[in-house]
């Protein structure tokens, strides 16, 4: 017993790392807060309409994170001058949230930043319809609806029905999960944007009231 148990804490000893993460698709995201004629708020993007996959959606900026970042926080700010045709220093870079594994199979990274001057903003046409705020009393004002998604799978060609006894061959429901929307106006703010909005607010909600309230 004792060889096997040397063994096995010989093999252990490599750090940790998250074994299907290839199975996910790693992106991060930029919270932008700008002040308006209305204070502090943040900033989204309504998606061109060109684009594959969500178009015409409301998001913050971000993206796939590629290779070549040093890290999530350098994608967000990367997306974020390309979307916006912002440099660097015109961001600060304030910090992290919590990140989220989503039910889709992609996990965020969030992260928050100021944008010291948001006239110089110039969305990009091939990925930016257009960019609206939204004051930050509205979110801390306002709970969102919460309704729920259901998953289910099912197996593709190939899979070896014959090898499981009874196993259903048609959809298998496995679980359903909230879905966070905003109305703000016309606009509707849903998703994964909303619940990127929701860790926003948990993680920072009693600091910006206190702020916002000696303004």
């Amino acid at each position: 017993m004792e060889e096997l148990q040397q063994a096995l804490r010989q093999a252990l000893q490599e750090p940790i790392e998250m074994e299907n993460e290839a199975d996910f698709l790693r992106a991060a995201v930029m919270v932008p807060i700008v002040k308006t004629e209305e204070g502090w708020s943040l900033l989204f993007e309504v998606r061109a309409a060109s684009l594959a996959w969500q178009p015409g959606e409301i998001c913050f900026p971000g993206g796939k994170i590629d290779p070549e970042d040093a890290s999530p926080a350098d994608t967000a700010m990367r997306e974020m001058c390309e979307e916006l045709t912002l440099c660097k220093e015109q961001i600060e870079l304030v910090g992290p949230l919590n990140y989220l594994v989503t039910q889709i199979g992609v996990i965020i990274y969030p992260h928050v930043g100021v944008v010291r001057d948001h006239a110089t903003i110039r969305p990009s046409d091939a990925e930016v319809a257009e960019v609206f705020t939204v004051p930050l009393r509205f979110f801390l004002e306002t709970e969102p609806l919460v309704s729920q998604m259901e998953m289910a799978t099912q197996p593709l060609p190939g899979f070896p029905y014959e090898w499981l006894v009874d196993y259903p061959r048609d959809w298998k429901k496995r679980r359903t999960y909230p879905v966070y929307f905003y109305r703000y106006g016309e606009r509707v703010i849903w998703g994964l944007t909303a619940k990127v909005i929701d860790i926003f607010l948990k993680q920072c909600r009693d600091r910006l009231v206190t702020l916002l309230s000696a303004s």
